[in-house]
């Protein structure tokens, strides 16, 4: 399908297409850009090149990490955490891996954060040191946040952290090789930016995570054809969590009107939960809230930190007297009451867990609140969240989600916001990124389907190398380093793969100890081996069990040790844990872990 001018003229296909500058006409006929400069199929000349290097955020939600390499000049894009999946257990969160850049940390010039949100601030604490603490770069409540991280982080750290605030969307700075500048998006957190990075071979546009809001309350809708007059040839690399979805996106002015309609409704108390970064939403709800006389507490460490430190940059203004606390929230009428709330996601214990649970000091749900939910569900926490809603309907008559009104806009765009921003930047190059892989896939057929080239998309892994030169471009065969690396309490990288997997292990079938003493001269066990069983069976109901497991133990030790010789133990407890494993697989067909104790006597 073709692209079409406003009037008759139809363009080239997206990758052909030279924009003239503003208020000059385009000579005719006139060569694209890559007419002028054919790509060589297999040949890549030594000259300075660009290379960007996904560490994480294209394979899964979260984990947004990306390097922009010219020369020795090195540019970095978020710093973001993803969160444990359900193989996971006992994990708090994952974070990049950053072992492509050992070695390189005087050459990184900055490290630019698009926006606020754990999954692109989430990992700067702990890789801001690992890499020498470079600068960083944000608009300022961005900054103030990952300032606040690194502090509860590294008591003391936030010091020395080397920032430059982005004060004005239209500032330039340069950082070695690049030219970094801005340009303002949609997104569900304020100072949410994209970022232009200009280099001698080419110049990206990346907006970050971004929406396109067609009736923003604050006014105007963006438009991003001015950044199709950048310096050839552009590459767009786009957040593609939109790229299946096809429902009309939700106005904020229609879901304002649903949320303050059940607010003048609610027959009791009104209790929100939203995300703690959704500071905008909360300023509308406390500037209502103060023009029909109620009162709103907050409840929520990460939204009151949010909140206050907005109100401390000047972002908003909190209408005198309309702020509670939750232990006064009794002394006022019940439908003169707001409660604005974390935990939409099922958090343990974020604010609206514990109240759904009964733990919270102050608050209990009654049959008359009214509950909504001003979220989203974060892909992995569907089965939380949906236990959070059963517990709610069975104490409140009136919960409310955007599964029957639309109480929430996503910060994300859907394929029509894909399409338009292609249309409208008309870049060279098409790099989809920030979602699992059949995300990025569709992207890539959103564009095709539009007129864009498949020779011009580039559909990346983590650890994919993107190699852009002045006149060739394509995906290298080797990668950069792109394991996971845990963060557990205290520890960074301690717990690896085969720790994990031990984990998993013992959380679908236990752990199986044997404690067996052994004659140190005739190699044989003394009295009865002991037995601790924790997750595979329950000693009292399994007397059967055991019993043929300690005749087992004995046969297997007297086997391999009772010759009266020297006795390698290794051995020895290897057979148990294999054997014994294989009988009580036979037996259970479940295969818990096997550790062996011998102690000789």
């Amino acid at each position: 399908m073709m692209i079409q001018k406003p009037l008759a003229t139809a363009r080239k296909p997206f990758g052909t297409q030279r924009v003239p500058p503003q208020g000059k006409q385009s000579p005719a006929p006139a060569r694209s850009w890559h007419e002028a400069n054919p790509v060589p199929k297999k040949v890549w000349r030594q000259d300075n090149s660009l290379k960007i290097i996904p560490l994480g955020g294209c394979e899964e939600v979260g984990r947004n990490m990306t390097c922009f390499e010219y020369g020795q000049d090195i540019v970095i894009l978020d710093m973001g955490l993803q969160f444990p999946e359900e193989d996971m257990p006992g994990i708090d969160y994952v974070i990049p891996n950053v072992e492509y850049l050992k070695g390189k940390e005087k050459n990184i010039r900055g490290v630019i954060f698009s926006h606020g949100h754990l999954d692109h601030i989430g990992a700067a604490p702990i890789l801001l040191n690992q890499l020498g603490n470079p600068q960083i770069i944000g608009r300022p409540l961005t900054l103030e946040m990952v300032k606040h991280r690194v502090e509860d982080t590294y008591h003391g750290a936030s010091k020395k952290l080397k920032t430059v605030y982005v004060k004005d969307i239209h500032e330039k700075m340069s950082l070695g090789a690049f030219t970094l500048s801005f340009f303002p998006i949609d997104h569900s957190v304020m100072d949410a930016m994209g970022i232009i990075l200009e280099t001698p071979v080419a110049t990206v546009l990346h907006p970050g995570d971004w929406t396109i809001e067609k009736s923003p309350a604050s006014g105007k809708a963006i438009d991003y054809s001015h950044l199709a007059r950048l310096k050839r040839p552009t590459i767009l690399m786009l957040e593609s969590l939109g790229a299946t979805n096809s429902e009309e996106q939700v106005t904020e002015e229609k879901m304002l009107k649903n949320l303050y309609m059940l607010i003048t409704k609610a027959p009791g108390r009104t209790i929100i939960t939203t995300f703690s970064s959704q500071i905008q939403r909360i300023r509308q709800i406390l500037e209502f809230a103060a023009q029909n006389n109620k009162k709103v507490a907050l409840d929520g460490f990460s939204m009151k930190l949010n909140i206050e430190l907005a109100t401390k940059l000047g972002y908003i203004k909190i209408p005198k007297g309309v702020i509670i606390t939750t232990d006064k929230a009794h002394g006022y009428p019940d439908n003169k009451v707001i409660i604005i709330c974390t935990g939409g996601q099922g958090e343990e214990m974020a604010a609206l867990s514990r109240i759904v649970a009964g733990n919270h000091r102050f608050i209990k749900i009654k049959k008359e609140d009214t509950v909504i939910f001003s979220s989203s569900v974060i892909p992995g926490n569907e089965r939380t969240v949906q236990r959070v809603k059963d517990n709610l309907y069975r104490q409140s008559d009136n919960v409310y989600h955007s599964d029957i009104i639309d109480v929430h806009i996503s910060g994300h765009s859907n394929i029509e916001g894909i399409k338009q921003m292609l249309k409208e930047i008309r870049p060279d190059y098409f790099i989809p990124v920030y979602a699992n892989h059949y995300f990025l896939k569709e992207a890539a057929k959103i564009a095709q389907g539009i007129g864009f080239r498949k020779d011009k998309i580039f559909v990346p892994d983590n650890g994919s190398i993107i190699k852009f030169t002045n006149r060739e471009a394509g995906i290298l065969k080797e990668k950069a380093p792109t394991s996971y690396v845990f963060v557990d309490g205290l520890g960074v990288g301690d717990v690896g793969e085969i720790v994990l997997r031990d984990r998993q292990m013992l959380a679908e079938d236990g752990m199986f100890v044997i404690v067996a003493v052994i004659d140190k001269q005739t190699g044989r066990v003394k009295g009865s081996p002991d037995i601790i069983s924790r997750g595979f069976v329950y000693l009292r109901e399994s007397k059967d069990l055991l019993s043929q497991t300690r005749k087992k133990v004995i046969e297997i030790v007297d086997k391999s040790a009772g010759h009266g010789g020297p006795v390698n133990w290794t051995y020895v407890k290897d057979e148990l844990r294999n054997k014994i494993g294989d009988f009580l697989n036979t037996k259970t067909s479940r295969r818990p872990m096997i550790l062996p104790v011998v102690i000789e006597v």
